[in-house]
């Protein structure tokens, strides 16, 4: 199995599970949906947002149906942003908590995105030429890039609390919230600026890989009934694998790349038209 499609396993069944967390509890994901608790009809709404996101996750996990279940997820993720989490940045945007908030999402609209522009064909239904092939899948990759420093910049600002989840057994945890703060800066920037692009998105899909088993793994463990512990985890699962779908995209490019991406490098990712 190609790191791509064990990433898409991994995106897929996050969700799958993050979905049925939701239907089953009537509620959103935590702070990562934050949707006004006095909404008209909010456990209703909860429950068809956990379910699209069960249907999409399934969808994902099938060859025939990853096309369509991709633009689903790529529009719900969009929504998602959208609808939840720009209009926090738009009413406080001097509070990097709404913008790292903000940037987790978009990295979730960028997997999305380059599962869709990667395998949909000009056969496929639904096919949107605008979203698929080489160039979609770099403008996937800038969106990704972008978010990253958001998120390496709430790392620095809120420095205390990143602290806090270091694990107790690592040395010095406020150095540890200041590197992994500059490490994700540092992936987006060499992201974006193609500078060993596919070196970068594998350090940054280790790293975040690395938070999901050391920070909320143990979390879960030691509070197995709370919700808050197993959306957390989730949510840091399905950002990982959309780090590594991701990294993935950049197989054909050599692992020392400077600069521009070759054309042909990307042209081996977009699918044959028909």
């Amino acid at each position: 199995m190609r790191m791509t499609d064990a990433g898409c396993v991994v995106f897929a069944l996050a969700f799958v599970a993050l979905g049925l967390l939701g239907v089953f509890a009537q509620d959103f994901a935590s702070v990562w949906q934050p949707v006004a608790q006095d909404l008209p009809g909010r456990a209703w709404l909860a429950v068809v947002s956990g379910a699209v996101m069960a249907v999409g996750g399934l969808g994902l996990l099938l060859l025939r149906t990853r096309v369509p279940a991709a633009l689903v997820m790529m529009a719900y993720t969009l929504v998602w942003l959208l609808a939840l989490h720009v209009p926090r940045v738009i009413q406080a945007p001097m509070h990097e908590v709404s913008w790292g908030g903000c940037a987790e999402i978009v990295t979730l609209v960028a997997a999305c995105w380059v599962l869709y522009a990667s395998t949909a064909r000009a056969r496929d239904r639904p096919y949107f030429a605008v979203l698929a092939g080489a160039k979609a899948i770099r403008m996937a990759r800038i969106a990704f890039a972008l978010a990253l420093p958001l998120i390496g910049l709430e790392h620095l600002v809120y420095a205390k609390e990143t602290a806090a989840m270091v694990p107790g057994w690592l040395p010095y945890p406020m150095g540890w919230a200041y590197l992994t703060g500059i490490a994700h800066i540092a992936a987006g920037l060499a992201i974006a600026l193609d500078v060993l692009p596919r070196l970068a998105a594998t350090l940054e899909a280790w790293m975040m890989g690395t938070f999901t088993v050391f920070v909320w793994g143990p979390m879960v463990l030691a509070t197995p009934s709370q919700r808050f512990a197993w959306t957390g985890l989730l949510i840091s699962t399905v950002i990982t694998a959309a780090t590594w779908i991701v990294a993935a995209s950049y197989r054909a490019v050599p692992w020392w790349s400077f600069g521009r991406v070759r054309r042909e490098a990307l042209g081996s990712l977009s699918p044959p038209r028909a």
